[in-house]
């Protein structure tokens, strides 16, 4: 199993950026594929982006393409996620996740982080 723990969220003002981190122990990540997903309140958990144990392949949900990029550091364990020109809608908790095929789909990640919050203001 990989723990995995999130850090960086936080209140911004719309337009502002932000980087999450998600720190992974317990047993490496560099054979995982990474995501991150985010749920916002009273609705359900949506992809945000997913990235391949060799950082070749990369995926964004249409809302934040062109806004957010991952990336990661299999020496350090950690997976980023760079998010920039912030809108309201963004405001959700962030999750991190490892599973063994980087999908959009949330039951194909076995191991999930506490989350993260961010909250964009106007």
């Amino acid at each position: 199993q990989v723990r995995l723990a999130e850090s960086g969220g936080g209140l911004v003002q719309a337009g502002d950026s932000l980087r999450l981190s998600c720190a992974a122990s317990g047993r490496t990540i560099t054979y995982y594929a990474m995501a991150w997903f985010r749920q916002a309140l009273g609705k359900e958990r949506e992809f945000v982006s997913s990235i391949t144990s060799n950082s070749r392949n990369v995926a964004y949900a249409d809302a934040v393409k062109g806004r957010f990029s991952i990336f990661r550091d299999n020496a350090k364990n950690t997976v980023n996620l760079q998010m920039n020109d912030l809108k309201l809608e963004d405001t959700a908790v962030y999750y991190c996740a490892a599973g063994f095929s980087a999908t959009n789909q949330p039951k194909q990640y076995k191991d999930w982080g506490q989350g993260a919050q961010v909250t964009v203001a106007s």
